[in-house]
């Protein structure tokens, strides 16, 4: 997805936006530098292809001093958005999850799900 990333990347600095932050994950080890060299230099976040990989990935990109969840956390939080899902989709009169009304019920969900788990 190089066009979307290159809209994270120079969008906001074009519409004046200094303090946007971004990462780039990637299931496959240098693979990156094959299809966008313009990013090296840029910490790429290896995940694997997997749930697991992805939780261990975000722990390590978003480091914050307070409410910085676990890895197992974030897969209790998936797991309760993955159960939800149906119903959302059906609450959304859609059957798919990338429509804004859903995107925005499982940001909901999540930060509810999180408020209980996250000190």
């Amino acid at each position: 997805m190089p066009f979307e990333l290159g809209l994270a990347v120079g969008l906001p600095e074009k519409i004046g936006e200094h303090r946007h932050n971004w990462i780039v994950c990637e299931a496959v080890p240098y693979r990156l530098q094959k299809s966008l060299s313009d990013l090296s230099g840029t910490d790429v976040y290896i995940h694997d292809g997997t749930i697991r990989g992805v939780f261990r990935e975000m722990c390590n990109a978003f480091v914050r001093s307070s409410r910085q969840p676990t890895a197992p956390q974030m897969a209790t939080i998936y797991r309760i958005l993955r159960k939800s899902l149906k119903s959302v989709l059906r609450r959304a009169g859609t059957r798919t999850p990338f429509n804004a009304r859903v995107f925005k019920e499982l940001c909901v969900l999540a930060s509810a799900a999180a408020s209980q788990l996250v000190d």
